[in-house]
């Protein structure tokens, strides 16, 4: 199956990394989803192109950054992925747990997945920051289907608590509004009114169409999982207008302030773990 993980994939992506950066040693992974790019502008470090490391290749959506960006805060260093590959795009699953796997090549032991969503539950209007509690699998596949890979972790991983539950306290007293459960979904299209009624039914505070993924694998691999949603609509059928990408965007650059001092705080306290 050509959507199995490629592992000559993900060791020629490590071994050109190591080539690039032969002393990188990042204690903390973040992946920064649609409108969260800016949330690391302040961030000076050295940053190469996403096509410049095997698998992983240009983004292909607006907002996605594409590029690697090697950082510091207050001494603990940091990979930062401007930008994620989606399920939708076709590329396979390698490209899209990539950033899981190469922060746990290079021994990171905490990942921060972020994203934009669609709001389900009345509890979260457009704006909200929520920290994401258990997710709702909707994609209609795993990236561990397929030979059971023992670099990947077990062939059978607990999934009871994907996103740590001190990570999602910090995230919380870092400023988040709330915490809630996120579904996702293939896309690119958005959802149907019945199918947000559906997930609504099926527990769902919010829906996208990413990090899942990234977590599955990252848990798997005993990375310290946590993520974020930036609330950037109604989801369909709660919405009185039609569903657009720039709307979504739009959104998450109102609120960038608050993301922006979000990840500043929660970087700062997680640092002083290595005190």
């Amino acid at each position: 199956m050509e959507n199995q993980i490629n592992q000559s994939v993900l060791d020629a992506a490590e071994a050109a990394l190591r080539k690039i950066w032969p002393d990188a040693a990042p204690r903390c992974g973040l992946v920064l989803g649609s409108g969260w790019d800016e949330v690391v502008a302040d961030l000076s470090g050295e940053t190469i192109d996403y096509a410049d490391i095997p698998g992983l290749g240009a983004t292909g959506v607006l907002g996605h950054a594409g590029k690697l960006r090697r950082a510091s805060v207050d001494g603990m260093e940091l990979f930062i992925f401007q930008g994620r590959r989606h399920w939708y795009e076709g590329v396979g699953w390698t490209p899209i747990i990539l950033p899981a796997y190469l922060l746990h090549a290079f021994g990171a032991d905490t990942l921060l997945l972020t994203n934009a969503a669609g709001g389900i539950s009345s509890a979260l209007p457009p704006g909200t920051i929520m920290v994401i509690e258990d997710h709702i699998n909707m994609l209609g596949s795993n990236p561990l289907i397929g030979p059971h890979n023992p670099r990947l972790g077990l062939r059978f991983p607990d999934q009871s608590a994907v996103y740590d539950k001190a990570l999602r306290h910090q995230l919380m007293n870092a400023g988040a509004d709330a915490a809630g459960i996120y579904l996702a979904t293939t896309g690119p299209t958005f959802e149907t009114p019945a199918e947000i009624r559906c997930f609504e039914r099926m527990g769902a505070d919010a829906v996208g169409m990413s990090t899942v993924p990234e977590a599955i694998v990252a848990n798997a691999l005993g990375l310290r999982t946590a993520g974020l949603s930036c609330i950037c609509n109604w989801a369909a059928g709660i919405s009185p207008v039609k569903l657009t990408h720039e709307d979504v965007n739009a959104v998450a650059a109102q609120t960038m302030p608050r993301m922006k001092k979000l990840i500043e705080n929660f970087l700062s306290e997680l640092a002083k773990e290595t005190d």
